[in-house]
């Protein structure tokens, strides 16, 4: 974004990119792409929201936190041995069991649970854990990620994603006096180093480099509102986004980390 854009204009980029992504959720439905709704990201093929499969084995015990639409689980589910993921919200549970039964996958177990309570599950159960777009969502994150540090094994994995706060689109937001969370939802979004500490505290390092997603457009809401029509043109407009993330890491939307145990 150019310094010279008045803040009305940002004010109006801001209210349409907000509003891009319930509309392509919403067409995703009413077009018959899904019979849910559904964000189209989770229709096209793009590898980089499925990061974590490389990470794991076929003999894997897995435990999604916060599995939401089950999404990440069934992909998860097709790599691994088990997978357990809960969630507190039962209607996007009911969306996941859906999509587990037509998948045919039998190694899958859901259920709801809140968060912030503690696992039911022994030390040392699990040989990774997704935590994937979630840990914004919460309080309190540091004891979330103790519970995972507690029931994932001593050579275990933590894939975790989180938003970036300091992309050039969030600085603008926040310079023209405007909310900068990219979700109304999120109780934090961070600066890689704040992330980082946030892992330590809970027992974790990362494992290698951090990796970005895809770049902080503030056109992201209408990509996502053509994607409830376009598939194939959102499939086209995310392999763009993704390589400018890659161009330039700083301006991604967040960051993926591949952690281990401290201790």
């Amino acid at each position: 974004m150019n310094a010279w854009w008045p803040r009305h204009l940002i004010m109006v980029v801001d209210a349409l990119n907000r509003r891009g992504k319930a509309v392509g959720v919403r067409l995703v439905k009413y077009t018959g792409k899904s019979q849910h709704f559904i964000h189209p990201k989770h229709l096209v093929d793009a590898p980089w929201h499925d990061w974590y499969v490389e990470h794991l084995s076929p003999a894997d015990a897995v435990l999604d936190v916060g599995c939401a639409n089950g999404a990440h689980t069934a992909r998860a589910a097709r790599r691994a041995k088990r997978v357990v993921g809960f969630d507190y919200d039962v209607n996007q549970l009911k969306i996941a069991a859906t999509n587990v039964r037509r998948l045919g996958l039998g190694n899958v177990h859901l259920f709801a649970w809140d968060l912030a309570c503690p696992f039911p599950f022994s030390d040392r159960s699990f040989d990774a854990v997704l935590f994937l777009d979630v840990i914004e969502h919460i309080h309190p994150r540091v004891t979330v990620l103790r519970e995972i540090h507690r029931v994932l094994k001593d050579d275990g994995r933590l894939m975790v994603s989180a938003p970036n706060s300091e992309t050039s689109w969030r600085r603008r937001l926040r310079d023209a006096g405007l909310f900068a969370f990219s979700d109304p939802d999120h109780k934090v979004e961070y600066t890689q180093d704040e992330f980082l500490a946030e892992l330590r505290a809970g027992g974790f390092e990362p494992e290698g480099p951090v990796m970005p997603i895809v770049y902080d457009t503030p056109w992201a809401g209408l990509i996502d509102a053509l994607g409830g029509l376009s598939l194939r043109l959102y499939a086209r407009l995310g392999r763009w986004k993704r390589e400018a993330a890659l161009r330039r890491p700083e301006e991604s939307t967040g960051f993926q980390v591949v952690a281990r145990r401290l201790g």
